[in-house]
């Protein structure tokens, strides 16, 4: 397995009203962050805030090139990111312990906290199509390049893994500085990660190792 350290390259707020940062995405632009009652969007260049959503947002974010899709509670919304309309709504496949969310492959991939758990699922029906295991608590999911990777959050530490989709091998491990969390996960589609801090209230941009 490689290790590394991560390199965090910014980081973002605390930001006015916003007491924890849940689910973490990107629209190819814009940073999408969940602060609980709201779906926040970020421009990464200038730090600022630019665009507000009020709707239940307690986890993961994540987008499929026209929708947000977010989960809280026991349901997945789909959301339209211009005008914050819920476009449709399945179940979430664990109210509760459901982290992140990701998009991919023309399925969500839901990470499950407590289970230890990756899983695949229909977006249409939320039926579950792939349970992929793993050995540390996960928060944030997302795919790049056809790599699977996923936050860790345990015993106050964090890393990103990037592991085997088909055997959940962990292929590549990086360590977040002591007491820096992750929760949301995202890639930006180039040489960036955004992690949502959690409890701090910031998002943080870490560079992917290529």
């Amino acid at each position: 397995m490689k290790q590394s350290k991560a390199q965090i390259l910014r980081e973002y707020g605390p930001f006015p009203g916003v007491d924890c940062v849940h689910g973490v995405s990107h629209d190819g632009e814009r940073v999408w962050f969940a602060s609980g009652e709201k779906l926040h969007a970020l421009d990464p260049a200038s730090g600022e805030t630019v665009q507000s959503l009020d709707v239940p947002a307690n986890a993961g974010t994540a987008f499929d090139g026209e929708h947000l899709f977010q989960i809280a509670g026991d349901s997945i919304r789909k959301i339209d990111p211009r005008t914050g309309q819920v476009m449709a709504t399945i179940p979430a496949p664990n109210s509760g312990d459901d982290s992140g969310l990701a998009w991919a492959e023309g399925s969500l991939w839901v990470g499950q906290y407590k289970a230890r758990k990756i899983l695949q699922i229909d977006p249409a029906d939320g039926k579950i199509l792939r349970t992929i295991e793993s050995n540390r608590f996960v928060t944030g999911v997302t795919w790049v390049d056809g790599e699977l990777w996923h936050g860790t959050w345990e015993n106050d530490e964090s890393d990103l893994r990037r592991i085997d989709p088909q055997t959940a091998q962990v292929l590549e491990s990086v360590s977040m500085p002591p007491g820096t969390g992750v929760s949301g996960l995202e890639s930006d589609g180039a040489d960036r990660f955004f992690c949502g801090g959690g409890g701090s209230g910031k998002v943080r941009a870490v560079r992917r190792p290529i």
